[in-house]
């Protein structure tokens, strides 16, 4: 696993040990930031289950003027330090090692986030209770980009009623990133 491009470029980066993380593979993480590439100079980046910590790294090696990292797991969380301290983006990054949920709410009163990116474990059921609390937070805006790494079948009705919609989708062999947005109102 490495830092793919910007300032930072082919750094290699730590993976926690065990299965409780799986690394974006180099070649999805490339086809993420394809995406987003017009949108992430001097972004403001929240990286919920950064596992470790390498989407946002990307994103700050891209121009991101912030990350903030969101990661429970003590093991994961250690990662993303060395990493962090390894690139040396200690000064642009902020690593709250709690529950996705209590960082959710600690953040209420940040500035908006330009991008929000989450990579739950799969089937574990959390993309429906974060994107209800992130319905009602001020820092998501109607220009806020959400993206969700998830299976491949994960489904997303749930969306609608949280007042967000999908407006892109990447479909991988395993996986998928939703691209999505506040509904806009009349």
């Amino acid at each position: 696993m490495r830092v793919i491009a910007g300032s930072r470029r082919s750094l290699p980066l730590k993976a926690p040990k065990g299965q409780d993380t799986r690394p974006t593979e180099d070649r999805t993480k490339e086809t993420l930031f394809n995406v987003l590439q017009n949108d992430i100079y001097n972004a403001r980046f929240l990286d919920l289950f950064a596992g470790s910590g390498s989407i946002a790294i990307e994103a700050l090696s891209r121009g991101a003027a912030l990350a903030v990292l969101v990661e429970n797991n003590a093991a994961a969380a250690n990662c993303i330090k060395e990493n962090l301290n390894f690139t040396k983006f200690t000064q642009e990054a902020v690593l709250m090692q709690t529950d996705v949920y209590l960082a959710l709410e600690k953040l209420r009163a940040e500035e908006p986030f330009d991008i929000i990116f989450m990579d739950p474990p799969y089937k574990a059921g959390f993309e429906p209770g974060v994107m209800d609390v992130l319905s009602r937070m001020p820092y998501v805006t109607e220009d806020t980009i959400i993206v969700i790494e998830a299976s491949r079948h994960t489904e997303f009705e749930f969306l609608d009623e949280c007042g967000f919609e999908i407006y892109k989708s990447k479909v991988y062999k395993t996986s998928q990133h939703v691209f999505i947005r506040r509904k806009k109102t009349n």
